[in-house]
């Protein structure tokens, strides 16, 4: 070897001679690496040969045990259940891995990555498929459903995640087939299966269908002290269900504009939450009605709801909730032109805020007051309001509220200049002149005393800041 050559650390010692076993070389053979093509009657000839090599050298393992080794863990689930009879959960489970194999032609169409590992290669899913499957149809040959209902419920529960859950839905499906013939249990298992597929449909975004199977599950747990695995009322689960349900309906209902229907239903939503006694259910389902009758003009109607909401809060000490309620509360007075009074409530709003540290609550009730002092003429106080949510957004390193905040600052501090320069120029006198001239060359912020009548330059403190950049403003002469 010369010195320039290299060589690698496996190369240093001759290879070792592996001894293969007669099968173990027949295997090989047809592995789909090997470097010849061997015709299907050497095949048929080698699968005799592999056979008769177990069955020598192997005592007592039967023609059942060698097509377990050879055949994949999937066929031979396969073959276990119609060996033993369980001819439905054979077909069951054929079905839902032709369903598995169609979603994965139907990605590769799509072209996106499927993250998802074949069936095949998942021997847990199978013993889970087999162990469940079969129990279930046994139970059922004997018209025990509800042994029927809780093997597949337990499949529904295994499937519970985010890969598999088209299979969990599949599940469900078959615990409300089932459970509307469980008759002695007084309706727990249809009620529970009744819950499940209104989850099924809310997912899937189909809410008109999730709202029937919700208002199933809420009548059949009326009056009843049943109990789910975490010991939760299913009534107060089926009213929590509901009242959701019924919120995201009449959110679509306002985008449309169908103010009287969303009316409506919330209205059967608040009904709903009082049932529960649940008071923060019931504050919240308040905080939804008041705001439909703010977005459908009806102030009076609004404000009375909206107060019963902060009274809610106030009783069971949600200060959260409670600063909602002031905030609600402030929108219908500012849209009555009770700014005074909005203005209160605002103030309260923005306390509760700092105090449990809502940063993004004490952005948007600054911004509020804001504009409400801006609407008023008052441009010192507005921004100062819009500087501490400017301050805020900084501090939460928002850009996109950086921005909107900077805005809402910048355009306070111009109207706050434009009435100094208005002051200026009507006073008329060579002092107010020269100070118009002075701020024309440097453009820092200048300030009018009308008790005094005195003109004078900014301070420090008073210099006008881009709040990006946190740099004094200045232009030349030229650039106007």
């Amino acid at each position: 070897m010369t010195s320039g050559e290299t060589r690698s650390p496996m190369s240093a010692f001759p290879p070792v001679p592996v001894t293969r076993t007669r099968l173990a070389i027949l295997a090989r053979e047809k592995l789909p690496c090997s470097p010849r093509t061997i015709p299907r009657a050497q095949l048929i000839k080698e699968k005799d040969d592999i056979d008769h090599y177990l069955e020598k050298n192997f005592k007592g393992l039967s023609k059942e045990e060698v097509a377990a080794h050879r055949n994949s863990y999937k066929k031979s689930i396969c073959v276990e259940m119609l060996r033993d009879g369980y001819h439905k959960s054979f077909t069951e489970l054929f079905a839902l891995t032709e369903q598995w194999d169609a979603l994965r032609r139907a990605a590769e169409v799509r072209s996106l990555f499927w993250l998802q590992r074949p069936l095949e290669e998942q021997p847990d899913k199978l013993d889970n498929f087999y162990h469940y499957l079969t129990r279930a149809e046994a139970a059922e040959r004997q018209e025990y459903y509800e042994e029927v209902y809780n093997n597949l419920y337990a499949l529904a529960c295994y499937f519970d995640n985010p890969e598999d859950k088209w299979v969990r839905n599949h599940f469900y499906e078959r615990c409300f087939k089932i459970a509307q013939r469980i008759k002695f249990d007084g309706g727990k298992k249809e009620a529970e299966a009744q819950a499940h597929m209104g989850l099924l449909f809310e997912e899937e975004g189909e809410l008109l269908e999730a709202a029937q199977h919700y208002e199933a599950f809420h009548e059949l747990t009326q009056g009843r002290i049943w109990k789910d695995e975490t010991g939760q009322l299913l009534n107060l689960l089926a009213c929590e269900s509901l009242v959701r349900i019924y919120r995201l309906l009449s959110d679509r209902m306002l985008e449309n504009k169908d103010y009287k229907q969303a009316i409506k239903i919330l209205m059967k939503a608040s009904d709903i939450a009082k049932e529960g006694s649940d008071r923060t259910m019931e504050g919240e389902a308040a905080l939804f009605l008041g705001s439909a009758h703010l977005a459908a003009g009806e102030y009076e109607t609004a404000l009375t709801v909206l107060r019963r909401y902060s009274e809610i809060a106030e009783s069971v000490g949600d200060d959260l909730n409670l600063g909602k309620a002031y905030e609600a509360i402030a929108k219908v007075l500012q849209s009555q032109g009770q700014t005074t009074e909005a203005i209160e409530y605002l103030e309260k709003f923005v306390k509760i805020a700092r105090n449990n540290f809502q940063s993004l609550d004490v952005i948007h009730a600054c911004t509020m007051l804001g504009d409400i002092y801006n609407e008023k003429g008052q441009y010192s106080t507005a921004s100062e309001y819009f500087q501490q949510a400017f301050s805020t957004a900084v501090e939460l390193m928002k850009t996109a509220l950086m921005d909107e905040t900077k805005v809402h600052y910048g355009i306070a501090r111009a109207h706050q200049m434009m009435m100094t320069m208005t002051n200026y120029i009507e006073s008329a006198d060579l002092d107010s002149l020269n100070c118009l001239l002075s701020w024309k060359e440097s453009r820092t912020q200048i300030k009018y005393d009308p008790v005094l009548g005195l003109t004078r330059r900014a301070t420090e403190d008073d210099i006008y800041h881009y709040p990006d950049t946190q740099e004094e403003i200045t232009r030349s002469p030229d650039n106007q």
